[in-house]
C-alpha cells in the first residue's frame, strides 16, 4: 500500500513535517543569516552523501539551491557531528508518538552492532581485516537503534579493534532521549568487563553469545552442588577481589556516567599487555555474576527472553540492509582519508535512514488505520511484526527530483490499492516518472486508495 517514491522526496517530505530538522543545521561561523532555499540544499547534500553518488547526479545548473558550488559550500559549513546529532532528535520523538511505533516497542531497548565499510584509499581509520574486507582495508560504523527501529547514535571505529571497546560510549552518546534499560549486542561487542560496567550503570546487558553450549558459568561457592549444571558452573568468582576494589569501581562507574571520561579510555586502562589489571579483573568478576544469570535465563526461563533478543538483532540487520541499498554509489566503498570525513558521511547516512524509517512508519500507520476503517481484521501480533525497513517502494537510482507534491497541510500521499497488480514495471510506476514537478502525485490506481491525514505525533 505504500506509494512509490524516490529517496530525495522522502527527505523533503520528512523535512516538511519536522522543520526543526533543517533548523538544526547551523553555519560553522555561528552566523544567524540563512541562505535562500537552504532546506533544498540540505536535502540535496543528504541525498548525495547518503547514496554515495557525489554531487554530479544531484546538482542542477540554473537552480541556485542545487548548484554544485552551493552544495559544496553548504556541506562544508553546515554538516558536522554537532549539527547531525540534533537533527535526529525530532525524528526519534516524532516516530515515538505514532501508534504503530508504540506497538513495536517502548523505545527502552537498544541494539548495538557494527556495519563494515571498505575504504580503498589511505585513511587513518582504515585497517586490514581479511574476514570483513578481503585484501583491502576498512572501518566499522558502530551504531545503535531502539526497538522501534530508529537510530539513536553511532561511532566510527577502526576496522580491527573489538566493538566492545567502544560499545558503552555509543550507548552514552545517544541522540536525545533517555538511556535504554536493556542493551542487546552480538558476540563482537561482548566482554566480561562490559557486562560488569553496564550492570553497575543500571543497564541490563543481554548479548547474543556464540557457541552457547561451550560457555562457562561462574559460581561463588566452590562446594555448592548444581546437579546437571555442575559442568557449566565450572568458573569460580572470588568476591574478595570485588570487595578490595569496590570504591575504585564506583569511582570509575561514576566517571563514565557523568561523562568525565570515555568508556573506551576506561576499558583500555583496565588492561595491560592484553591482560586485565587488578581493577579490571574485579569489574570482570562482578560482570560474570550477571553473565551467568543471563545464560541461565536464555536457556531456561522464558521463550520471550530469547525471542526479544533475536527480534531486535533482526531489526538491526534490516537497518543495515536498507543502508546498503541507499549507500550504493561507488560499490558502497568510502573514499575519505580523514576521520571527520567518515564521521560526516556516515552521520548523514544515519540521519537519512531515520528519515526513511519515520516516513515508512507514518505511511504504514496510515495504511493500518485505513484497513481498520474498512473493517479488515488486524491482529496486534501481526502489526508488531511489520518492518520499518521495507524498501521495495523506495527509488535510489535514476534522475533525482527535489520538488514536493502539492499536498494540503497535514496530508500525505495517496496509498496504493493492495488488490491491484504489484509489478515493478507496471503503468503507475511509469506515470510517476512523467509527473511534472510541483503537481500532486496522484496514483493511477483506483478503488479504496484515498488521501490520508497525517497522524499527529
Amino acid at each position: 500500500m505504500l506509494p512509490r517514491v524516490d529517496l530525495p522526496e522522502v527527505i523533503l517530505e520528512v523535512m516538511s513535517w519536522e522543520p526543526s530538522l533543517a533548523e538544526a543545521f547551523t553555519a560553522v561561523s555561528g552566523g544567524r543569516s540563512r541562505l535562500e532555499d537552504l532546506p533544498i540544499s540540505i536535502a540535496a547534500c543528504l541525498a548525495a552523501h547518503s547514496m554515495n553518488v557525489g554531487y554530479r547526479p544531484i546538482a542542477k545548473n540554473g537552480v541556485p539551491a542545487l548548484e554544485r558550488s552551493r552544495l559544496s559550500h553548504v556541506f562544508q559549513n553546515y554538516f558536522r557531528p554537532e549539527t547531525l546529532a540534533p537533527a535526529n532528535v525530532p525524528l526519534v520523538a516524532r516516530q515515538a508518538g505514532l501508534g504503530l511505533a508504540q506497538a513495536w516497542g517502548g523505545g527502552m531497548v537498544a541494539a548495538v552492532d557494527g556495519m563494515r565499510f571498505i575504504v580503498p584509499v589511505p585513511a587513518a581509520f582504515a585497517r586490514p581485516n581479511r574476514k570483513f574486507f578481503g585484501s583491502k582495508r576498512g572501518m566499522t560504523w558502530l551504531n545503535a537503534i531502539n526497538d522501534r527501529g530508529i537510530g539513536r547514535g553511532a561511532k566510527v571505529v577502526s576496522g580491527t579493534v573489538r566493538d566492545s571497546l567502544h560499545m558503552v560510549d555509543v550507548i552514552f552518546g545517544l541522540d536525545g532521549g533517555e538511556l535504554p534499560e536493556i542493551v542487546v549486542t552480538d558476540t563482537g561487542s561482548y566482554s566480561d568487563v562490559v557486562f560488569g560496567l553496564l550492570e553497575l550503570l543500571g543497564i541490563s546487558y543481554r548479548p547474543a553469545l556464540a557457541d552457547l553450549p561451550d560457555q562457562k558459568g561462574w559460581r561463588i561457592n566452590a562446594d555448592a552442588g548444581y546437579g546437571a549444571l555442575n559442568t557449566f558452573a565450572r568458573g569460580k568468582i572470588d568476591l574478595r577481589k570485588v570487595r578490595r576494589n569496590w570504591e575504585d569501581i564506583l569511582r570509575v562507574v561514576a566517571s563514565i556516567y557523568t561523562g568525565t571520561v570515555r568508556a573506551y579510555d576506561v576499558v583500555t586502562m583496565l588492561q595491560r599487555d592484553g591482560h586485565p589489571t587488578a581493577l579490571g579483573e574485579a569489574i570482570a568478576a562482578y560482570g560474570r555474576i550477571f553473565k551467568s544469570l543471563h545464560i541461565l535465563a536464555y536457556i531456561d526461563v522464558d521463550e520471550t527472553y530469547r525471542r526479544d533478543i533475536k527480534h531486535i538483532r533482526n531489526l538491526q540487520e534490516g537497518r543495515h540492509s536498507l543502508a546498503r541499498k541507499i549507500c550504493h554509489g561507488k560499490k558502497g566503498e568510502l573514499y575519505h582519508r580523514y576521520q571527520r570525513g567518515l564521521e560526516n558521511q556516515l552521520g548523514v547516512l544515519g540521519l537519512v535512514l531515520n528519515c526513511g524509517v519515520l516516513w515508512n512508519t507514518v505511511y504504514l500507520d496510515a495504511a493500518v488505520q485505513q484497513l481498520r476503517a474498512q473493517g479488515y481484521p488486524l491482529r496486534e501480533e501481526d502489526m508488531a511484526r511489520l518492518s520499518p525497513f521495507v524498501s521495495k517502494h523506495l527509488g535510489v537510482h535514476g534522475a533525482y527530483s527535489f520538488a514536493l507534491p502539492d499536498l494540503p497541510p497535514g496530508a500525505i500521499r495517496e496509498l496504493r490499492d493492495p488488490n491491484a497488480a504489484d509489478d515493478d514495471e507496471d503503468e503507475d510506476d511509469k506515470t510517476y516518472r512523467g509527473v511534472p514537478s510541483g503537481q500532486l502525485l496522484k496514483t493511477v490506481l483506483t478503488g479504496t486508495a484515498r488521501r490520508c491525514r497525517l497522524p499527529r505525533a
